[in-house]
């Protein structure tokens, strides 16, 4: 698993508009010069936020984004899976019921299930004010597999 640009820009949006929100709009340029991101991509990234409701928007001169909800209650896992898709490490895994042939057969398939749910399970355990507050301990990233 990769995870793209898109999801990556999407969560430093995200930290940015709470680290600078204070409950009021920011403008995209604003969060663009800081992130160093273009407008346009970050056009397309609220889109996909804001159409999944992460995200609050008012048009015009006064306008721009901000958080729908409090920091933390955005799991990290949630926006990933919104900008990226499914987490799954592999194809079969993609959707929540495996469709595949081999699946009766597959001896690596719990292999693959069982990463599936570590990297759920911990970017769901990660808030965005987790990672705004800088407050990950270092053994939170220490899974055993």
């Amino acid at each position: 698993m990769k995870i793209s640009t898109r999801g990556r820009y999407a969560l430093r949006f995200m930290i940015d508009l709470a680290l600078h929100g204070n409950g009021e709009y920011i403008a995209l340029k604003d969060v663009s010069q800081r992130q160093g991101i273009s407008i346009k991509y970050l056009e397309q990234i609220t889109s996909l936020l804001s159409k999944f409701g992460l995200l609050s928007s008012v048009r015009g001169p006064q306008g721009g984004y901000k958080l729908s909800k409090p920091p933390a209650d955005y799991k990290i896992g949630e926006i990933l899976r919104i900008t990226e898709g499914t987490l799954a490490p592999v194809a079969c895994l993609d959707s929540e019921v495996n469709l595949c042939d081999k699946k009766g057969v597959c001896l690596t398939l719990p292999l693959w299930e069982g990463l599936s749910k570590v990297i759920n399970d911990y970017l769901n355990s990660v808030t965005l004010e987790d990672l705004m507050n800088k407050n990950m301990a270092e053994d939170s990233y220490m899974y055993n597999i």
